[in-house]
């Protein structure tokens, strides 16, 4: 972990991996104060969430292993875990036509709700989610690591402290927000919304599709 984003608060993460036929569990105590999370798993329930969080840009589990200091175990046995999440992250994530789509078309229908709201209430929840939606497009757009809360930040620094200045200061200005808004799209490809379509998840087979019924019971 880099010294200079620890706080009083930050907590102590642990990676613990199980034998194979064991359960993994996720769990969160105080030891001597300090707040402590525990990821334990069999090795394919580790390499699991690695596919999983990969697959979302957001790879918590492989910069823990990567960054992390092994405490237990034999000598040297953490050391090509942490060599492949290492390449992992310096490799970034897989480019996805479909994801970086439908981030487009979310910004594209926000700009439109936000351009004709009436309701000052509601244009603050718009405007508070066309901020973070930036944020994340960019990230997209450049084919950088997402990140959620803090992370959202530190990801943007390492890409670009230039524009993560920028951002920060659009939060508070509207019309700033939605040029930002509107640049970081054109970035992105542009606005979406003609010939868009995603097929709907098929949640089950019944022949009934599109029928107005419900699902049988059992």
């Amino acid at each position: 972990m880099d010294e200079s984003a620890r706080t009083a608060g930050s907590d102590l993460d642990i990676v613990v991996c199980l034998p194979d036929d064991a359960a993994g569990h996720r769990a969160s105590f105080r030891w001597r104060g300090w707040p402590v999370e525990v990821f334990a798993n069999p090795e394919a329930g580790h390499r699991w969430f690695l596919e999983k969080e990969t697959a979302q840009r957001k790879p918590t589990l492989a910069r823990m292993i990567a960054t992390g200091v092994q405490v237990a175990g034999a000598p040297g046995a953490a050391e090509m875990y942490q060599a492949e999440c290492g390449a992992l992250l310096e490799a970034g994530p897989t480019p996805s036509d479909t994801a970086l789509e439908d981030l487009r078309y979310s910004m594209t229908d926000l700009l439109d709700d936000l351009a004709y709201v009436r309701d000052s209430g509601e244009a603050t929840v718009m405007r508070h989610l066309l901020w973070e939606r930036t944020a994340h497009l960019a990230l997209a757009a450049m084919g950088r690591w997402d990140g959620g809360g803090k992370w959202l930040l530190r990801e943007l620094r390492a890409w670009d402290p230039v524009w993560a200045v920028r951002w920060l200061g659009a939060r508070d200005d509207g019309e700033a927000l939605v040029a930002l808004a509107k640049d970081t799209l054109e970035v992105a490809g542009g606005p979406v919304f003609e010939g868009y379509l995603r097929a709907a998840p098929v949640v089950y087979a019944t022949g009934l599709h599109g029928s107005g019924r419900s699902a049988p019971s059992r």
